[in-house]
Protein backbone atom coordinates (compact mmCIF):
# COMPACT_ATOMS: atom_id res chain seq x y z
CA UNK A 1 0.00 0.00 0.00
CA UNK A 2 1.53 3.34 -0.79
CA UNK A 3 0.23 5.98 2.34
CA UNK A 4 0.00 9.56 1.60
CA UNK A 5 0.10 10.40 5.76
CA UNK A 6 -1.00 13.84 6.02
CA UNK A 7 1.55 15.20 3.27
CA UNK A 8 1.92 18.75 3.37
CA UNK A 9 3.95 20.37 -0.32
CA UNK A 10 5.32 24.07 -0.65
CA UNK A 11 6.55 25.68 -3.28
CA UNK A 12 6.78 29.25 -2.78
CA UNK A 13 3.12 30.75 -2.82
CA UNK A 14 1.88 27.03 -3.68
CA UNK A 15 0.67 24.56 -1.10
CA UNK A 16 -0.49 21.10 -1.39
CA UNK A 17 -2.23 18.61 1.04
CA UNK A 18 -3.03 15.04 0.28
CA UNK A 19 -4.12 12.56 3.15
CA UNK A 20 -4.86 9.31 1.23
CA UNK A 21 -4.04 6.06 0.56
CA UNK A 22 -3.58 3.41 -2.21
CA UNK A 23 -3.58 -0.39 -2.37
CA UNK A 24 -0.91 -2.21 -4.14
CA UNK A 25 -2.17 -3.12 -7.19
CA UNK A 26 -4.01 -0.39 -8.00
CA UNK A 27 -4.23 2.11 -11.04
CA UNK A 28 -5.00 5.69 -10.07
CA UNK A 29 -4.84 8.42 -12.54
CA UNK A 30 -4.54 11.99 -10.99
CA UNK A 31 -6.57 15.19 -12.78
CA UNK A 32 -7.94 18.22 -12.35
CA UNK A 33 -6.34 21.86 -13.51
CA UNK A 34 -3.40 23.03 -14.59
CA UNK A 35 -0.87 24.21 -11.92
CA UNK A 36 -3.15 22.16 -9.85
CA UNK A 37 0.06 20.21 -8.38
CA UNK A 38 -0.23 16.84 -10.31
CA UNK A 39 3.06 16.77 -11.40
CA UNK A 40 3.96 18.31 -7.98
CA UNK A 41 2.97 15.35 -6.38
CA UNK A 42 4.13 12.95 -8.72
CA UNK A 43 7.51 14.13 -7.97
CA UNK A 44 7.40 14.64 -4.06
CA UNK A 45 6.38 10.69 -4.32
CA UNK A 46 9.48 9.79 -6.40
CA UNK A 47 12.03 12.09 -4.07
CA UNK A 48 12.51 15.47 -6.25
CA UNK A 49 10.38 17.60 -4.15
CA UNK A 50 10.80 17.65 -1.04
CA UNK A 51 7.88 17.09 1.82
CA UNK A 52 7.54 19.92 3.97
CA UNK A 53 5.45 17.60 6.48
CA UNK A 54 3.98 14.54 6.96
CA UNK A 55 5.49 11.11 6.00
CA UNK A 56 4.54 8.66 3.03
CA UNK A 57 5.46 5.05 3.37
CA UNK A 58 5.08 1.60 0.68
CA UNK A 59 3.76 -1.28 2.65
CA UNK A 60 4.83 0.50 5.85
CA UNK A 61 8.53 1.74 4.86
CA UNK A 62 9.33 5.07 5.45
CA UNK A 63 10.17 6.61 1.63
CA UNK A 64 10.15 10.56 2.84
CA UNK A 65 13.23 9.69 4.00
CA UNK A 66 14.82 7.82 0.80
CA UNK A 67 16.99 9.30 -2.28
CA UNK A 68 14.64 8.95 -5.04
CA UNK A 69 16.95 5.95 -6.21
CA UNK A 70 16.48 4.16 -3.34
CA UNK A 71 12.67 4.26 -3.58
CA UNK A 72 10.70 1.12 -5.02
CA UNK A 73 9.65 3.30 -8.27
CA UNK A 74 10.20 3.56 -11.83
CA UNK A 75 8.91 7.65 -13.12
CA UNK A 76 8.20 9.05 -17.07
CA UNK A 77 8.39 12.58 -17.13
CA UNK A 78 6.65 15.01 -19.33
CA UNK A 79 9.77 15.99 -21.20
CA UNK A 80 10.64 12.38 -20.97
CA UNK A 81 14.18 12.47 -19.45
CA UNK A 82 16.10 11.01 -22.52
CA UNK A 83 20.04 10.95 -22.54
CA UNK A 84 20.70 12.55 -25.38
CA UNK A 85 23.90 10.93 -26.29
CA UNK A 86 22.73 7.60 -25.42
CA UNK A 87 20.78 5.14 -28.33
CA UNK A 88 17.51 4.45 -28.45
CA UNK A 89 18.78 0.75 -26.90
CA UNK A 90 20.42 2.16 -23.95
CA UNK A 91 18.16 4.53 -22.67
CA UNK A 92 15.59 1.81 -22.55
CA UNK A 93 18.45 -0.41 -20.61
CA UNK A 94 18.58 1.86 -17.55
CA UNK A 95 15.28 0.99 -16.93
CA UNK A 96 17.46 -2.50 -16.00
CA UNK A 97 20.67 -1.11 -15.27
CA UNK A 98 22.52 2.14 -14.51
CA UNK A 99 25.35 0.68 -15.15
CA UNK A 100 24.21 -0.31 -18.75
CA UNK A 101 26.36 -3.56 -18.82
CA UNK A 102 23.62 -6.03 -20.08
CA UNK A 103 23.51 -9.74 -20.16
CA UNK A 104 22.12 -11.18 -23.21
CA UNK A 105 18.85 -11.90 -21.61
CA UNK A 106 18.54 -8.15 -20.99
CA UNK A 107 19.11 -7.06 -24.54
CA UNK A 108 16.00 -9.73 -25.55
CA UNK A 109 14.06 -7.57 -22.67
CA UNK A 110 14.90 -4.23 -24.16
CA UNK A 111 14.01 -5.49 -28.00
CA UNK A 112 10.79 -6.63 -26.68
CA UNK A 113 10.18 -3.60 -24.84
CA UNK A 114 10.79 -1.90 -27.91
CA UNK A 115 8.94 -4.18 -29.73
CA UNK A 116 5.84 -3.62 -27.34
CA UNK A 117 5.64 -0.06 -28.08
CA UNK A 118 6.47 -0.07 -31.73
CA UNK A 119 9.96 0.57 -31.96
CA UNK A 120 11.82 -2.20 -33.40
CA UNK A 121 14.56 -1.09 -35.46
CA UNK A 122 15.00 2.24 -33.77
CA UNK A 123 17.82 0.86 -31.35
CA UNK A 124 20.41 2.26 -33.13
CA UNK A 125 18.82 5.84 -32.97
CA UNK A 126 19.68 8.98 -31.00
CA UNK A 127 16.57 10.90 -29.27
CA UNK A 128 17.41 14.07 -31.10
CA UNK A 129 16.18 11.88 -34.36
CA UNK A 130 13.16 10.84 -32.47
CA UNK A 131 9.55 12.82 -32.78
CA UNK A 132 8.07 13.63 -29.66
CA UNK A 133 5.39 10.77 -29.81
CA UNK A 134 8.32 8.34 -30.63
CA UNK A 135 10.44 10.08 -27.64
CA UNK A 136 7.83 9.19 -25.38
CA UNK A 137 7.03 5.70 -26.48
CA UNK A 138 11.13 5.19 -25.80
CA UNK A 139 10.51 6.53 -22.35
CA UNK A 140 7.44 4.09 -21.51
CA UNK A 141 9.75 1.23 -22.97
CA UNK A 142 12.16 1.85 -19.85
CA UNK A 143 9.24 1.75 -17.42
CA UNK A 144 7.82 -1.11 -18.99
CA UNK A 145 11.06 -3.13 -18.03
CA UNK A 146 11.97 -1.85 -14.74
CA UNK A 147 10.94 -4.26 -11.86
CA UNK A 148 10.06 -1.36 -9.34
CA UNK A 149 6.77 -1.78 -7.87
CA UNK A 150 5.46 1.71 -7.73
CA UNK A 151 5.60 3.69 -11.58
CA UNK A 152 4.68 6.99 -12.00
CA UNK A 153 3.46 8.70 -15.31
CA UNK A 154 2.70 12.04 -15.90
CA UNK A 155 1.03 12.70 -18.92
CA UNK A 156 2.68 10.26 -20.98
CA UNK A 157 0.69 10.11 -23.85
CA UNK A 158 0.16 13.73 -24.64
CA UNK A 159 1.79 14.03 -27.90
CA UNK A 160 0.13 10.87 -29.09
CA UNK A 161 -2.92 10.65 -31.36
CA UNK A 162 -5.86 8.88 -30.30
CA UNK A 163 -5.25 5.35 -31.75
CA UNK A 164 -1.81 5.22 -30.64
CA UNK A 165 -2.88 6.41 -27.43
CA UNK A 166 -5.34 3.70 -26.79
CA UNK A 167 -2.58 1.00 -27.71
CA UNK A 168 -0.47 2.77 -25.10
CA UNK A 169 -2.72 2.70 -22.50
CA UNK A 170 -3.86 -0.78 -23.07
CA UNK A 171 -0.26 -1.73 -23.18
CA UNK A 172 0.41 -0.01 -19.70
CA UNK A 173 -2.95 -2.42 -18.79
CA UNK A 174 -1.35 -5.35 -19.70
CA UNK A 175 2.13 -4.98 -18.67
CA UNK A 176 2.00 -3.24 -15.63
CA UNK A 177 -1.40 -3.51 -14.28
CA UNK A 178 -1.94 -7.00 -14.69
CA UNK A 179 1.19 -8.08 -13.31
CA UNK A 180 -0.16 -6.27 -9.73
CA UNK A 181 2.25 -2.90 -10.37
CA UNK A 182 0.91 0.56 -8.83
CA UNK A 183 0.08 3.06 -11.05
CA UNK A 184 -0.37 6.88 -10.73
CA UNK A 185 -0.44 8.82 -14.09
CA UNK A 186 -1.65 12.32 -14.59
CA UNK A 187 -3.99 13.59 -17.38
CA UNK A 188 -6.08 16.00 -18.15
CA UNK A 189 -8.40 13.79 -20.32
CA UNK A 190 -11.08 12.20 -18.88
CA UNK A 191 -11.41 9.50 -21.30
CA UNK A 192 -7.88 8.42 -20.74
CA UNK A 193 -8.83 7.97 -16.59
CA UNK A 194 -12.11 5.87 -17.49
CA UNK A 195 -10.09 3.91 -19.68
CA UNK A 196 -6.94 3.15 -17.84
CA UNK A 197 -8.19 3.41 -14.14
CA UNK A 198 -10.84 2.25 -11.72
CA UNK A 199 -9.74 5.18 -9.29
CA UNK A 200 -9.15 8.73 -9.65
CA UNK A 201 -7.79 11.48 -8.15
CA UNK A 202 -8.62 15.24 -7.98
CA UNK A 203 -6.27 17.67 -7.37
CA UNK A 204 -7.59 21.43 -7.24
CA UNK A 205 -7.88 24.48 -4.55
CA UNK A 206 -4.74 22.91 -3.16
CA UNK A 207 -5.66 19.68 -2.25
CA UNK A 208 -5.17 15.89 -3.33
CA UNK A 209 -9.03 14.74 -2.74
CA UNK A 210 -9.04 10.95 -1.47
CA UNK A 211 -9.71 8.34 -4.83
CA UNK A 212 -12.75 8.11 -6.21
CA UNK A 213 -14.24 5.79 -8.57
CA UNK A 214 -13.62 6.91 -12.06
CA UNK A 215 -16.84 5.98 -13.53
CA UNK A 216 -18.85 7.72 -10.89
CA UNK A 217 -16.87 10.78 -10.93
CA UNK A 218 -17.52 11.66 -14.41
CA UNK A 219 -20.93 10.46 -14.29
CA UNK A 220 -21.76 12.88 -11.88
Amino acid sequence: MLELDDIILRQGDFTLHADFAIDQGRATTLIGPSGGGKSTLLSAIAGFNAVSKGQLFWDGVRLDVLPPAERPLAMLFQDYNLFPHLTVARNVGLGLTPKLKLTEAQHDQVAKALADVGLSGYEARKPSQLSGGQQSRVALARVLISDRPIVLLDEPFAALGPALKVEMLDLVKETLITNRRTVLMVTHDPQDATYLAGQTVVVADGIAHAPKDTRALFSA
